[in-house]
């Protein structure tokens, strides 16, 4: 990296850093607030980091502004309550409860894939799609089925699956404007691409956060939305407890997990602790997810080789209703998988801020201006640390020159440098690692797969504009912005052609 980097592709140009790089070890400066945040790649300090959260831990300025969107659930909380709502909610992300979710993921899968025909038919194959608003309303759908058990109307609820109550989701309809719920979602991450000081500013200075601005309005009327149907939920979870019959939705796993006589009453979450988790589910659940199915498409249309190989390989399973166990035995679609969250990881970076004294192991010793080496460096309370998931993620010490290009035949033979990457999994930091790894990384990774099985055995994927004119910006997650669109917005235009299969 240069001598000058930015920060945040969603406010470039506006606040730039200065550091000065030694051994994977960085400070920056930020020239407007003033502040200093340690940088480093060195893999041995981040697992310490993100190993030892009692001293490393979220900013309050960095939960401030989460807790806007997600209230007090379990990626905002530190401390024993992170602890408590960890313990309670981890039974309801086991492998067996995601084998459980495969026939959701698929159903829905299948269901964007018939309307994206009928979309091409109708406009004869000439116009493109927009694949992350699609995407992004079908995982909605999935966690609305899977995560909280929303009720569908006729035409798409899926036989055989059992409806909490009557709220009606929806976000497959043609016109995705008349979700509340999905236009809520619009508001909110509109909210956060627009290029404003005064978040970050309220962020540092409490005293100031009486200051709004009118997306502030806008996105407090989206937590009004998303609060009220939060309670609908839960009312309903908790009467599903009571009433004859299983049911598989996380929520619903969640409460009776909260219920179950070996967690001790005071261990328990109360009714509060548990809506604060419904913005999270809705949130993570399904932005992350369409995001990475998204740039996977992206990557498929930069690399046709690897669109037919992996095409191939999907053809050879004879059933358009696979399994769990059936995705996760073809080895290509995993490469696919992962290269795709290893070159585009949805959450680019994150940050902690040491709350006492620490020294900070290294795996790569540095040598000062006084020739003097050190193996720890000493971090004091208050300094912030930067957390390069995608720097980490493409970093040419580990996966070699090539490290930025989308290569899934790497996976074959993965570097023995990237056994030390402290990531949850696959040996790298999409999903962060230690105890505030990604709970959900198993429901995404399966539901990524049913998407593009169903998906890339239906279609071939071409760009439907040059490369140059997609770019990514951040906003909780990082998607793909259409630089041509004059009002900026999020997209992703593909133009698809049905496979004819002999």
């Amino acid at each position: 990296m240069g001598g000058r980097v930015r920060l945040n592709h969603s406010i470039q140009g506006i606040l730039w850093c200065k550091f000065k790089s030694t051994s994977g070890l960085s400070k920056w400066r930020f020239k407007i607030l003033q502040f200093r945040r340690l940088y480093t790649t060195d893999t041995k300090a981040l697992n310490h980091i993100l190993m030892t959260t009692s001293v490393y831990q979220k900013p309050e300025a960095a939960r401030h502004n989460l807790s806007r969107i997600l209230g007090e659930g379990v990626l905002v909380v530190e401390g024993e309550k992170h602890k408590q709502q960890r313990k309670v909610m981890n039974p309801a992300f086991g492998p067996s409860q995601i084998r459980e979710l495969t026939e959701i993921f698929v159903s829905k899968a299948i269901q964007l894939r018939d309307a994206w025909a009928s979309e091409n038919d109708r406009k004869d194959g000439q116009d493109w799609i927009d694949a992350l608003s699609w995407l992004s309303r079908t995982t909605l759908d999935v966690i609305g089925l899977a995560g909280l058990f929303f009720c569908f109307p006729t035409a798409l609820t899926l036989t055989g699956l059992h409806a909490g109550f009557n709220y009606k989701f929806d976000a497959l309809s043609e016109d995705p404007k008349k979700n509340e719920l999905n236009a809520a979602f619009a508001l909110m991450f509109k909210a956060g691409t627009r290029l404003s000081l005064i978040p970050m500013i309220r962020a540092y200075f409490p005293f100031l956060r009486f200051l709004k601005t009118e997306q502030d309005v806008k996105a407090a009327e989206a937590r009004k939305t998303m609060t009220r149907i939060s309670h609908e939920l839960l009312r309903g979870s908790k009467n599903s407890v009571h009433e004859k019959g299983e049911k598989r939705d996380l929520l619903t796993l969640l409460v009776k997990s909260n219920m179950d006589t070996d967690i001790p009453e005071h261990q328990r979450m109360s009714d509060q602790d548990v809506l604060a988790q419904i913005p999270t589910f809705l949130v993570a659940g399904h932005e992350t997810t369409s995001t990475g199915t998204t740039w996977a498409l992206y990557a498929l249309t930069q690399d046709k080789a690897v669109q037919n190989k992996l095409r191939e390989e999907l053809f050879s399973v004879d059933t358009d209703n696979p399994t769990m166990d059936q995705l996760n035995a073809l080895p290509y679609l995993d490469m696919v998988v992962r290269e795709t969250l290893r070159v585009h990881s949805p959450v680019p970076s994150t940050i902690r801020i040491a709350v006492k004294d620490d020294l900070l192991p290294l795996g790569h010793p540095i040598t000062d201006r006084k020739g003097v080496v050190h193996n720890f460096i000493k971090v004091t309370k208050g300094q912030m640390l930067f957390i390069p998931i995608l720097a980490i993620n493409r970093d040419k010490s580990i996966w070699g020159e090539d490290a930025a290009e989308f290569r899934p035949e790497r996976w074959e033979h993965v570097p023995e440098a990237a056994a030390n990457v402290p990531g949850v999994w696959g040996n790298m930091l999409t999903f962060l690692g230690g105890p505030r790894a990604c709970i959900g990384y198993r429901f995404s990774l399966v539901e990524t797969k049913a998407l593009l099985f169903t998906l890339v055995r239906a279609f071939e994927f071409d760009l439907a504009v040059p490369a140059k004119d997609i770019i990514k910006k951040s906003s909780i997650v990082q998607r793909p912005v259409l630089v041509t669109d004059p009002d900026g917005s999020n997209k992703m235009p593909l133009l698809i052609r049905p496979i004819e299969r002999s």
